[in-house]
């Protein structure tokens, strides 16, 4: 988007999706890409979708939980990034789980090897980026959330969401989005169809 614009770009690394939308008060981004929900749409305004995301639980190595209706009980501890669609959603799915929420999903990883979480909500595709870090896990089939990924602005841009939203279809189209995630390991990653 900055080649075609003719501007330099700045790159800047957030821990998660909550972090990211919190800055937007403070102006330290022009456009970024997240999960959309109905509490991040009240701060960002969303263009078009570009992934298919869906949320699950990675469970502890030896955990007898084997979908994700039975991270619904008392007594399971449930990690999660705080202020995040997925782990909003998770709360609402698993309401009798205790959830502990983390800064991050390192945080995560580090309370189930401690022994403090049972089971970590994150996207699949966050997931299968940590498994292997904990031997023995496992993601469970099937998920407890299914959302988009869309390319966002600050509200009250609409000249910056519309041309957002046109140069995101247009990245789909040409089958940019698609290397983009192949590039980085996620061939098995959804993209959005055009005008979604």
């Amino acid at each position: 988007m900055a080649k075609k614009l003719g501007v330099p770009v700045e790159f800047i690394q957030y821990q998660a999706s909550g972090e990211i939308t919190d800055a937007v008060d403070k102006g330290e981004w022009d456009v970024s890409f997240m999960p959309v929900d109905d509490e991040r749409a009240k701060r960002v305004a969303f263009g078009p979708a570009y992934h298919l995301l869906q949320s699950t639980y990675l469970v502890a190595p030896g955990s007898s939980i084997q979908n994700v209706v039975e991270v619904d009980r008392a007594g399971i501890r449930v990690a999660g990034v705080d202020n995040t669609v997925t782990f909003r959603a998770s709360n609402r799915a698993s309401k009798n789980a205790m959830h502990v929420g983390v800064a991050a999903p390192s945080e995560a990883v580090e309370l189930m090897r401690a022994g403090k979480a049972d089971a970590i909500a994150l996207s699949r595709e966050s997931l299968s980026g940590i498994v292997g870090k904990l031997p023995g896990a496992r993601v469970l089939d099937g998920g407890f959330f299914n959302a988009v990924t869309a390319i966002a602005v600050p509200k009250d841009k609409p000249a910056a969401l519309a041309y957002a939203g046109t140069f995101l279809e247009e990245a789909k189209a040409a089958g940019l989005v698609r290397r983009a995630f192949d590039d980085i390991g996620l061939k098995d990653a959804v993209v959005a169809p055009a005008g979604r």
